[in-house]
């Protein structure tokens, strides 16, 4: 008897830590507030174009939402033309390529009908019946209304078709059998529209719109649980993408942006650079480039309003920020303790960043305050020294070479470590073996 008791309670416990496990909350979940079908929301519509370009042409509204959306980023690859497809996300099971999304009628989606395109989007459904992976993040664009989905698919289907077969996935078995996508849609694909929350201003819903729907942010800036969708109770606390390190962006004060005024927090999703909060690179400065730098003033406010609305979660993982400069020349115990890292920072770093981690050249490259620079793992500082980072300023472009071939795994980890020990408020320690694992794990 008393074992059948405490196996049925065992029972009971296993049940009950998959279902936390399995389980996730909605985007919104954490406002605790209601929501009502968009026809019934009395105080406008936070969906479709600003109200300034309303009256603009289909295509016209449709380029608007296809960059807020920021299509272009994940569907052309390095040097390959826009929208094109060929972009390889490099998986811890295999690689996967980005589609052609031009008019091509043999290698892109030249053939989709209006159905085919909303089911592709909402339902992570090709036109063959075939289930989508949700590197696509259609589990974010789900949200998106019909309208607004066929508004972007009219604007791709007004550009040149471009014949480029995109190549084949090579994902281990089971992760090749994308009959499974079925029972993870399941799960975690809500495939509803978007629900505003009327208790919420008209301001914060249109934010919402635009960072869960369009703009996905969670899908870079949220961890993930073990089966791989967005983990909601850590909404925004930070997670890697692509190789990169989506930082923390909810409201903690230490180690995320809760510390960034409304003012600090729309120039740098603006321009992804503020003076003394750093610079964005990787995935985040092309979602800038390619998406955020295009909306419109009152978008970005919105998208402001509502990340000051997220609660705050702390990662132990990172050290508030170093705000000061160091000093303006290094003194001999940081060259005796990594001669190396400081021989190659004189030689190939120094000129553009400065030895106090002010620029001498652009603001763009200075260190202080960085989030980057103050990150022990040093992932980000790492995949910016191999891979280089180009980003588009009010002035122009502004570019660091990539230094991935001309310096060897344990130079680049030298220099990383002499970097993050002389300019943040951390040193890191990675290796060389860290430096070639992290450059794999880039998007290419």
């Amino acid at each position: 008897m008393k074992q059948s008791y405490w196996l049925a309670l065992l029972a009971v416990v296993v049940i009950i830590a998959a279902v936390w496990i399995i389980y996730v909350p909605g985007p919104l979940a954490f406002a605790k507030g209601g929501s009502v079908a968009l026809s019934d929301y009395k105080d406008g519509d936070p969906t479709g174009v600003p109200a300034k370009l309303s009256k603009d042409d289909l295509v016209s509204r449709g380029k608007y939402l296809t960059r807020a959306a920021d299509c272009e980023a994940c569907h052309t690859a390095k040097g390959g033309e826009p929208y094109a497809g060929g972009l390889a996300f490099n998986l811890p099971f295999g690689t996967l390529y980005s589609p052609n999304i031009t008019p091509d009628k043999e290698t892109g989606i030249g053939n989709w009908t209006d159905a085919d395109f909303l089911k592709a989007v909402h339902k992570g459904i090709a036109p063959d019946g075939s289930r989508l992976y949700p590197a696509f993040p259609y589990t974010s664009y789900t949200l998106l209304t019909d309208d607004d989905v066929l508004a972007i698919k009219a604007y791709l289907f007004s550009l040149a078709p471009v014949r480029r077969e995109a190549p084949p996935n090579t994902l281990a078995f089971p992760f090749n059998q994308r009959w499974g996508m079925v029972f993870w849609s399941l799960l975690y694909n809500s495939d509803e529209r978007f629900r505003p929350d009327p208790k919420q201003s008209a301001e914060w819903n249109r934010g919402a719109y635009l960072a869960e729907a369009l703009g996905h942010c969670g899908e870079c800036h949220t961890p993930r649980n073990l089966m791989q969708a967005l983990n909601n109770r850590k909404k925004f606390a930070g997670a890697v993408t692509a190789g990169w390190k989506a930082y923390n962006i909810t409201q903690d004060k230490e180690t995320g942006i809760g510390s960034w005024d409304a003012d600090t927090t729309a120039r740098f999703l603006a321009h992804g650079h503020v003076e003394g909060f750093g610079t964005a690179s990787g995935p985040m400065g092309e979602a800038i480039d390619m998406s955020l730098m295009h909306l419109e003033p009152e978008d970005i406010k919105a998208l402001v309003t509502y990340l000051k609305t997220i609660p705050p979660i702390s990662d132990p993982e990172l050290p508030v920020p170093k705000t000061t400069l160091a000093s303006a020349f290094p003194k001999a115990h940081e060259i005796s303790e990594n001669e190396r890292g400081a021989m190659i920072f004189a030689g190939a770093c120094a000129a553009c960043h400065g030895w106090s981690g002010e620029s001498p050249v652009r603001s763009y490259a200075n260190f202080v305050g960085g989030r980057a620079i103050n990150d022990p793992s040093a992932r980000n500082v790492a995949q910016a020294v191999i891979w280089g980072v180009t980003r588009h300023s009010p002035d122009g472009e502004v570019t660091m070479p990539a230094f991935g071939k001309a310096y060897s795994p344990e130079e680049i980890a030298a220099v990383v470590n002499y970097v993050t020990a002389r300019f943040g408020a951390a040193k890191s320690n990675i290796t060389a073996q860290d430096v070639v694992k992290i450059g794999q794990q880039a998007s290419q």
